[in-house]
């Protein structure tokens, strides 16, 4: 799936925040709900250790007039075009504070014509909640968790091993 159609899908569901009276900006990729920004990143793929290094400072450009400011993102939602590496998978579970404030979305196989999207995402955003419903209906979209979790040796008991 090309970046552009992510691009389309997401541009579509910030008019629906919008119409919801949250605040949008026009040119990034952010929704103000209160006083929380919930930043969402488009790519096809990003280095793992460059992925750990922006989820983990969360800072999201807020234009206002013709200045801007950097503020932090309360909330992070990536959404991939291509599968992201099971390495930047592998940094996102082993990270708790990761998973309570920074979302993971695969959308790769809607360009091979399925309509699933798979997601991690254990924030309370209500956001992200409202996008994932947005993919449902308004693109048929069926969401699944990320189901491809091996256990780590190390996390196991040794009668779970043997």
């Amino acid at each position: 799936m090309k970046t552009s159609k992510v691009w389309e899908i997401l541009k579509k569901f910030k008019e629906l925040c919008r119409f919801r009276g949250w605040r949008i900006s026009e040119s990034d990729d952010w929704v103000e709900t209160g006083n929380q920004y919930h930043n969402f990143l488009l790519t096809r793929n990003i280095n793992p250790s460059s992925f750990k290094n922006i989820a983990t400072n969360r800072k999201c450009v807020v234009r206002e007039g013709l200045s801007y400011r950097v503020v932090e993102a309360s909330y992070m939602a990536w959404l991939f075009s291509e599968t992201p590496p099971e390495s930047l998978v592998n940094i996102f579970l082993e990270n708790p504070e990761f998973s309570k404030k920074v979302a993971l979305y695969d959308l790769s196989s809607l360009a091979e014509g399925k309509n699933t999207c798979v997601k991690l995402n254990y924030t309370d955003s209500a956001v992200f909640q409202e996008f994932e419903k947005f993919l449902e209906r308004d693109f048929g979209v069926r969401i699944e968790e990320y189901t491809n979790l091996k256990p780590r040796v190390e996390d196991c008991a040794l009668a779970e091993i043997l």
